[in-house]
């Protein structure tokens, strides 16, 4: 029997290819949460506009010939035993076990009392989160990553007063450097979001319900929702003890296995790449489906070093930005189709001597012939 913990993207994707390689023995999925298998971007973008019904963004996982144990937690593995532990008090054994339970969303350490203070991660989050947004005048969105800049573009939209506070100096800077970061911050600026950039959070202010958020340099923001988006862990809390590595997630090889017959995919899983030669750990949507693919040709004895270009892509009011590969600090960029002046641009990236990554700024077809290039002397 081969057993999926995490009935994510990943793991669905695992138990899809494994089907469609001809695994035709017993498969169980579990997942924690008590619904199958949703997308999660839509989550900040149409679920919280308004624009989908929740049913819309889920995946076609009724197809999938397998058990599914919903609103189910792994608590705990026996690597040697095979055998899972479940959060019911039951166990589970397993021959082969796909590890697919992704990642958890960081908190702020204070004002965990107060009513208001959401984070974003599932679709239960998503409509708690909404239900509130349409009633708020003022919002404050803590993180100026990918999800705290989807939200504000979505809350604008909806009319209400945004304020993004980040303690980097420009939006998504982390991601794509201080050239797109600025680009991105005057997108938000132009919208009427507040930027309040360079500077941190150090507290919350209501009672019983949050009204404020006090940043480091004395000022206080209201706030009638907030919004954290910090980044997130790995879901590795149920490994421990288990014998596997942890390092940044569940630590693999260049096949996705951990350990012997267990693979992991998706966000929770840290593989050594086998190109670059480094450890890296991807939580975008397109590597969820492509290491799926690439856990279950490897579970079947079909696997091959997983070397994927990394792609990934935000929506934020009238703009797509998408990238391939990767974007270290300190790389150049060169525009090399488009203008900047006309919001229609792909550039590219280099670093050590090597084109990295390319990004394309509503220039969906010419960002993704320009992919070829990575890799090649810049």
């Amino acid at each position: 029997m081969i057993a999926v913990v995490g009935a994510s993207a990943a793991g669905l994707t695992t138990a899809q290819a494994l089907r469609r390689e001809g695994y035709d023995g017993p498969l169980t999925v579990i997942g924690d949460e008590d619904r199958m298998p949703y997308d999660r971007p839509p989550l900040s973008k149409q679920i919280l506009s308004g624009a989908w019904e929740p049913e819309r963004a889920e995946l076609p996982a009724a197809a999938v010939a397998a058990d599914w144990l919903l609103g189910v937690r792994a608590t705990g593995l026996d690597v040697a035993a095979h055998r899972l532990a479940l959060s019911t008090g039951d166990s589970l054994g397993y021959d082969k076990l796909v590890i697919a339970t992704g990642v958890t969303p960081r908190r702020l350490p204070f004002g965990r009392c107060l009513a208001g203070v959401h984070v974003l991660r599932t679709m239960a989050d998503a409509l708690a989160f909404k239900a509130e947004l349409s009633a708020s005048r003022s919002v404050v969105i803590v993180g100026a990553g990918f999800l705290g800049c989807e939200v504000a573009a979505v809350a604008r939209g909806l009319g209400a007063d945004v304020t993004v506070v980040d303690p980097l100096p420009a939006p998504m800077v982390r991601q794509f450097g201080p050239w797109v970061g600025d680009s991105i911050a005057k997108l938000h600026a132009d919208h009427g979001v507040r930027m309040r950039l360079g500077v941190g959070v150090t507290g919350l202010t209501g009672a019983g319900r949050v009204d404020g958020v006090e940043l480091a340099d004395g000022t206080v923001v209201p706030s009638d929702v907030v919004l954290v988006a910090i980044g997130a862990v790995p879901n590795t809390q149920w490994l421990a003890g288990s014998g596997l590595s942890l390092t940044d997630g569940v630590d693999t090889d260049s096949l996705c296995r951990a350990a012997p017959d267990v693979v992991a995919a998706g966000d929770v899983a840290s593989w050594s790449h086998p190109v670059s030669g480094k450890r890296i750990r991807v939580e975008h949507r397109m590597n969820a489906t492509e290491q799926g693919m690439a856990a279950a040709r490897t579970l079947l004895g079909k696997g091959e070093p997983y070397a994927p270009v990394p792609y990934f892509w935000t929506d934020q009011y009238d703009i797509r930005i998408q990238a391939y590969g990767a974007f270290p600090a300190g790389a150049a960029h060169t525009i090399a189709a488009g203008e900047v002046g006309t919001g229609r641009f792909a550039a590219l990236f280099a670093h050590g001597g090597r084109i990295t990554g390319v990004l394309g700024w509503n220039l969906p077809r010419d960002t993704r012939l320009l992919r070829a290039r990575i890799g090649e002397p810049a």
